[in-house]
């Protein structure tokens, strides 16, 4: 598996690839030294997510392979449907997958989501429109939000400033 780190607006991500396709993007917590992507799939998924950073990309084109049951891939292809930008409610998600009773199974699956960012599970909210549930911490989930709605939206303690 070959492996990097890298500094963002969200702090340090650990990207992960093996076999041509990107595995994993963790969110790291504590500090890691950074490094330099090795191989050519890990260079283009660090310079597809700068462009994502510096508002210059809402689509990426990477070729991904997230592994998890049937259901979450289901999930997690139907979070590529909600367009850059926007925001659905984990119940139109839910209506999304074709069954309003399966908000908490798909709430569950979006937090298993092994490829954030690329795979936009942020955008999804509560129904109240409040923002709920991101393994990477609601501070990140605001701020990809935020920059989504306002390339040069900085984020200050909870507070957004634009």
């Amino acid at each position: 598996m070959n492996q990097c780190v890298i500094q963002s607006p969200v702090g340090q991500l650990k990207l992960s690839a093996s076999g041509g396709y990107l595995l994993r993007i963790d969110f790291i917590n504590e500090q890691e030294v950074c490094s330099l992507p090795t191989d050519s799939l890990l260079k283009e998924s660090v310079k597809q997510l700068q462009a994502y950073f510096n508002g210059k990309l809402e689509f990426f084109d990477l070729p991904l392979k997230p592994i998890g049951t049937d259901f979450q891939l289901r999930v997690w292809e139907a979070l590529g449907k909600i367009p850059y930008g926007t925001s659905w409610s984990y119940l139109q998600q839910a209506t999304f997958l074709g069954d309003a009773k399966c908000i908490r199974a798909a709430a569950s699956a979006n937090g298993k989501n092994p490829l954030p960012i690329v795979i936009p599970c942020h955008r999804v909210i509560g129904t109240d429109q409040k923002l709920v549930g991101f393994g990477g911490g609601l501070w990140r989930k605001e701020w990809l939000l935020g920059h989504e709605k306002h390339p040069n939206y900085q984020y200050k303690q909870g507070m957004i400033k634009f």
